[in-house]
């Protein structure tokens, strides 16, 4: 994996405290063994198929200006709504960055920052795998820093583009490898919203999921977010991943809740071969709050694999968890995940609810709850499903005059439904709830209170 090495990642733009935790990071990951399907963390999924030789980092290209947003990119900006600020990188490199929060916060490049060194990696402190190539090769990590105290009414934009992927006879036919990384700090007592988008067209369209026509091999895309909730805060985070049918995704997304903070998160899954997103949820300080939720839509024979995480290490936190799921032609779906109350976290309660829609029978779900419980006084409960559409349902809606066709998407529109209202942040909803409908084929009304939640059983 020479493309991979620490001289390769020391050699990326950064000041020099940055090329030595590049260098000694890409040194750690190339020192460990590979990751492999025989281990727990990744069972069930494609990681043997992954070749990393056939891929090479994208650099940052030194002495680069900001410059100007594509046009489709900020077309698909406005269609999710007023933004405080918005924050457009390309293969991980920062392009542009609109502000327009004034003092009320702070976007942009992390390395300028004299906090910058405490800031990235202030959540993932034992990085593993490809947090570890991630902490190597991202080209120009992002940051946005909300103060103590302080409200942004509309949400922060960060869109990730990546281009397509054009290997060549001289780089050995190797593909794009696409390390971004965005870390969003609030302090004490501060309100903020912000949406992350990961896309390979500049088109701006979320419900295109074609391979590319320049190669067979789609990029590899490794995003990393940290997520610093301080006391009494209150974040509200989207992220959208819409990347082409040909690409490979490896995404980790952790944070950490303070006393009395709450963090509303929610994962959109569309596009890729193979897309895992892990979600590690760390309540830290008493009375923290967590809401995780996640919607899937896999076709095709593409893999989505979640990996959720919900650590309650102090007293009186809570987390609630639920993520919906459909699976069509020859898709897999995988959700794993664990709850884990540590000694002294007493009166925590936490849920975890996974259901999954499988639409024909060549395809598959998998779903893997689990508890790791150190505390008698705590609450958890976890559940989830695995079924193909009801046919109850179905019989009901054509014994009414329904065609078939239209009552399949009728039953799938109702199972997304209740989980496309609970996005975190109003102005995306619409916008979600169109890519998730256009993603099986399926144009209804957008409520369905009749239908809501049925489906798998």
């Amino acid at each position: 994996m020479s493309q991979f090495s620490p001289a390769s990642a020391r050699a990326l733009v950064g000041p020099p405290w940055l090329a030595e935790r590049r260098a000694a990071a890409a040194e750690t990951f190339l020192s460990r063994p590979a990751p492999t399907e025989k281990d727990e963390v990744w069972r069930y999924s494609r990681i043997d198929r992954l070749d990393l030789d056939r891929y090479r980092p994208v650099a940052a290209p030194e002495g680069r200006p900001v410059g100007t947003v594509p046009a489709g990119l900020r077309e698909l900006a406005d269609a999710l709504g007023p933004r405080s600020a918005l924050v457009v990188t390309v293969d991980g490199s920062l392009v542009a960055v609109e502000d327009a929060v004034g003092h009320a916060a702070a976007v942009g490049p992390l390395a300028g920052r004299g906090d910058a060194g405490e800031l990235l990696g202030s959540v993932i402190t034992d990085p593993g795998d490809f947090v570890l190539l991630n902490d190597a090769f991202a080209a120009e990590p992002v940051v946005v820093d909300v103060p103590a105290g302080a409200t942004v009414e509309h949400p922060v934009v960060v869109l990730h583009l990546v281009t397509p992927a054009a290997g060549t006879a001289g780089d050995g036919h190797r593909s794009h490898a696409v390390f971004t990384r965005t870390v969003v700090r609030l302090g004490a007592g501060a309100t903020a919203g912000v949406v992350e988008v990961v896309l390979d067209t500049a088109d701006g369209d979320l419900h295109r999921a074609a391979p590319s026509a320049t190669t067979d091999l789609g990029p590899l895309v490794v995003p990393v977010t940290e997520l610093v909730v301080a006391d009494d805060a209150v974040l509200s985070y989207v992220s959208v991943q819409a990347l082409g049918a040909d690409a490979w995704q490896i995404a980790h997304q952790a944070s950490a809740i303070g006393a009395g903070a709450t963090l509303r998160s929610f994962a959109v899954a569309l596009g890729g071969s193979y897309a895992r997103l892990r979600t590690d949820s760390a309540l830290v300080g008493p009375r923290g709050r967590s809401e995780l939720r996640a919607a899937y839509l896999g076709r095709d024979d593409q893999m989505l694999d979640f990996r959720t995480l919900q650590d309650h290490a102090a007293p009186r936190t809570t987390s609630d968890l639920l993520f919906k799921g459909a699976v069509a032609d020859h898709a897999h779906s995988v959700y794993s995940g664990l709850i884990r109350m540590k000694r002294g976290a007493v009166r925590s309660d936490a849920r975890q609810t996974n259901h999954n829609l499988v639409l024909d029978e060549g395809a598959h779900a998998d779903s893997v709850p689990n508890l790791d419980i150190e505390e008698n006084d705590v609450k958890c409960s976890h559940g989830s499903t695995v079924g193909p559409v009801d046919e109850d349902q179905r019989y009901y809606l054509e014994s009414r005059g329904v065609e078939p066709a239209a009552a399949g998407q009728l039953i799938v529109a109702g199972f997304f439904d209740d989980i496309a209202a609970q996005v975190p942040v109003a102005g995306v909803r619409p916008v979600i709830t169109e890519a998730l409908f256009r993603r099986l084929g399926v144009v209804v009304p957008l409520s369905l209170p009749e239908l809501s939640g049925g489906g798998a059983s």
